[in-house]
């Protein structure tokens, strides 16, 4: 699983979906020249080239008509996905150009008119094949949900799901879809024995696709782990039980606007648009941004959002990215701490660039990695680089409402320079009596809490003996997070005793 995350951590996650929807059309288009499908291969990519056309048109307009960036990136993600489930054109369906066109466009539309504070509500596949259903009474045919195709569509909606962190939906979704096929089996509810109703509903039905790709869209499913579950059983609940009302039954695409509904209820409705007031330099690879705040909105130390930064001629990483906030809810300011690398990519180097003025995008607010709310609770801090702003945002907020909690901290670095929130960092250890450990590779003289060396198992030991009583955060390069994991393992740390902070990548 750690070779997995080090690969996911080298691309972002919407350029990761739009790869494995590119992926998976290709097979596509591969099987049915091959006959393992049943679609002749220039026609799928007819009805390829047809759906990005619409898409990238409506889009284009409606971008302009309303004066609002387009984002590219997130129309050939869509454009994709009703490929892989509208049914694609075959010799003398003309009808295809009228249903696939309208849901293209619709979906496209329900980007940009139902939103809330810039942020779409609905999945847009989704909404666009639900209200094409009802204008001219047509559905989707799911076609790529063949014993084929199905083992492409779980590995790269497997990793599509673990980058957004939302295989907890997908799995409870499957689980509850499962549970409710079997009840249906027992019950006489559906002819067939339960073994081939389940092999038929992971091969033949929308299960796999639809919980990967759809159910776990980031914009319109639950931020909180807590309202996943919630979510997963209601769409699965409307899509597999039959439910229905009168002679109205739901489809799979319905039960997901439903749930789409209770996610955006359930989430904070966190989108802003941030105007930068002061940028500094921090080290000599890391920038701190300042940002003014119109309106105060609630968020807990250490979440984070997703920044969105229009820009020309973006690069194959987009132009959305995840930052923890570094600031405490308890200032009136909102900042974020980014290390630049030679190689950025072109987001960070027109982030770099930002002046005074300028603005961003944040929102999805989102995040569990915070301070637990048991104050007695004892807690040991981990950072390394960069990974240093959550514990900023918290270590903060208990200077600004001088809370005292028993926290040590261990901040690594590779020379003093590289350490930046030092003065936030000392206050603490003034002020509140948090126990400060700086573990630097180089350094050139010991003292205070400076320490040389790396941080490893021997110095938490040493400097934390009750280290078994206490809760580990860790924040770092993902590198350092695995590591330390398994350091924690080896010293009986047990699983509920980690907490590890959401990492998107070095892009």
């Amino acid at each position: 699983m750690a070779f997995i995350d080090s690969i996911l951590d080298r691309v972002t996650m919407y350029r990761l979906i739009l790869y494995v929807l590119a992926g998976l059309a290709a097979i596509s288009i591969i099987f049915g020249l091959f006959g393992l499908i049943s679609y002749n291969p220039l026609y799928l990519l007819l009805s390829l080239v047809y759906i990005l056309a619409v898409c990238w048109i409506v889009n284009t307009l409606l971008a302009k008509l309303l004066s609002i960036p387009a984002n590219i990136e997130s129309v050939y993600i869509t454009a994709f996905i009703l490929f892989l489930i509208v049914s694609p054109f075959y010799s003398g369906n003309y009808t295809f150009f009228v249903q696939a066109g309208l849901i293209s466009a619709i979906a496209i539309a329900s980007k940009f008119l139902l939103v809330w504070r810039r942020r779409h509500i609905f999945n847009p596949a989704g909404f666009g094949v639900v209200a094409t259903a009802f204008i001219l009474g047509s559905y989707v045919a799911w076609w790529t949900s063949t014993p084929w195709m199905i083992p492409f569509i779980f590995a790269g909606g497997f990793l599509v799901a673990k980058k957004a962190e939302r295989l907890q939906i997908v799995f409870s979704f499957i689980l509850i879809s499962f549970g409710i096929v079997t009840l249906q089996s027992i019950f006489g509810v559906v002819s067939g024995g339960l073994l081939f109703l389940i092999t038929d509903t992971i091969l033949h039905s929308p299960l796999i696709f639809f919980s990967f790709i759809m159910l776990t869209e980031p914009f319109t499913s639950p931020t909180d782990k807590k309202f996943r579950f919630v979510y997963a059983g209601l769409v699965s609940f409307l899509s597999f039980s039959a439910f229905h009302v009168g002679s109205f039954y739901f489809s799979t695409e319905l039960a997901l606007l439903i749930g789409n509904i209770f996610a955006f209820v359930v989430n904070p409705k966190v989108r802003e648009t941030f105007v930068l007031s002061e940028k500094n330099k921090l080290s000599h690879d890391v920038y701190e941004f300042v940002f003014n705040m119109t309106k105060n909105f609630p968020y807990k130390a250490g979440q984070y959002l997703e920044w969105t930064l229009g820009h020309d001629k973006s690069d194959t990483r987009g132009n959305r990215r995840y930052f923890t906030i570094a600031s405490s809810p308890t200032e009136n300011n909102l900042r974020i701490g980014i290390k630049f690398y030679p190689d950025g990519s072109t987001f960070k180097k027109r982030m770099v660039e930002l002046k005074p003025g300028e603005s961003i995008i944040g929102s999805r607010l989102a995040g569990e990695f915070v301070l637990p709310k048991d104050q007695k609770e004892k807690l040991v801090f981990l950072a390394g680089g960069i990974g240093v702003t959550p514990f900023r945002s918290m270590i903060k907020f208990l200077l600004d409402r001088e809370e005292k909690r028993d926290i040590s901290f261990f901040f690594a670095n590779k020379t003093v320079d590289d350490i930046v929130y030092k003065d936030i960092f000392d206050a603490a250890e003034k002020n509140l009596g948090i126990k400060i450990i700086h573990a630097v590779e180089k350094l050139e003289k010991e003292g205070g809490n400076m320490k040389p060396g790396r941080l490893n198992k021997e110095t938490i030991i040493k400097e934390v003996p009750d280290y078994k009583e206490r809760t580990f955060y860790i924040s770092g390069p993902p590198g350092m997070i695995f590591a330390f994991e398994d350091i924690l393992r080896e010293l009986g740390i047990p699983k509920t005793q980690i907490k590890t902070d959401f990492f998107p990548g070095y892009a």
